[in-house]
């Protein structure tokens, strides 16, 4: 169970500081696929890489299994089960595929047949991939894929993706979504994504809105995705006061 706990971050400005998320409290269950939402610079991302341990709050407390880990770092965390998929995944020249799988898995070798089906499930060959140095010779969308890739051999018990779908090809993005649901019937993790496309909202147990560095709205897929989608060019009613239902 992972807990937000009043959480709060600002950053400072010369004529004082910006709030950049405000006294958030957020309780996630295990084995849930939870999607956050809403405009951009509204503090998802920021949300989500505290949670990794990227940012440190300017006050509040992650809870993770009942655990404070909010001083806690990246590696510790990621010891502890937590993983995350950047929006713009880094490249690492000199590394292959293979060597970042294996990285991930935690073993000293992984077999061609499970490298082959951490690819499968991003859309990739391993035949194509597996050898190949994680550089500038890769497209943005192979290196996101790889990445998540990386998630899955890692198995860990709390997956964080920001915006999975960026810079992928329609293809690829039905495999990743078919993958998301795998995992999720499987109960096997708890995911947290950040998305705007309606497929990836449509698969989630509760969907929340994010704006302005606080929480906007939260509830089932159902209930929030006809409101966001009634209103694409004006004022999105689950971002307004009136709407607001926490």
């Amino acid at each position: 169970m992972l807990e937000l706990q009043h959480i709060n971050y600002s950053v400072h400005e010369q004529d004082g500081e910006l709030g950049i998320l405000k006294d958030i409290s957020l309780t996630i269950n295990d084995h849930r696929l939870i999607v956050f939402t809403g405009p951009n610079g509204g503090g998802k991302t920021t949300l989500a890489k505290i949670v990794m341990g990227l940012v440190k709050p300017t006050s509040g407390r992650i809870l993770w299994n009942g655990e404070d880990i909010t001083d806690l770092g990246i590696t510790q965390r990621a010891k502890k089960g937590i993983s995350y998929g950047f929006q713009q995944p880094p490249r690492f020249k000199g590394l292959t595929v293979r060597d970042l799988l294996v990285i991930a898995a935690g073993e000293e070798k992984l077999s061609k047949d499970r490298c082959c089906q951490y690819l499968t499930k991003v859309g990739l060959c391993a035949n194509d991939y597996l050898d190949r140095e994680v550089d500038a010779s890769l497209s943005g969308g192979e290196v996101k894929r790889i990445e998540i890739a990386t998630i899955l051999a890692r198995n860990a018990q709390l997956m964080i993706f920001d915006e999975p779908e960026a810079g992928i090809d329609l293809w690829s993005f039905a495999r990743l979504t078919e993958t998301f649901e795998q995992i999720h019937r499987a109960g096997s993790a708890t995911m947290i994504v950040i998305s705007h496309q309606e497929r990836i909202i449509s698969l989630a147990d509760e969907v929340i809105v994010i704006g302005d560095g606080g929480l906007r709205h939260r509830g089932s897929a159902d209930e929030i995705l006809p409101k966001i989608l009634a209103d694409t060019t004006g004022t999105c009613p689950v971002l307004t006061k009136g709407g607001a239902a926490l």
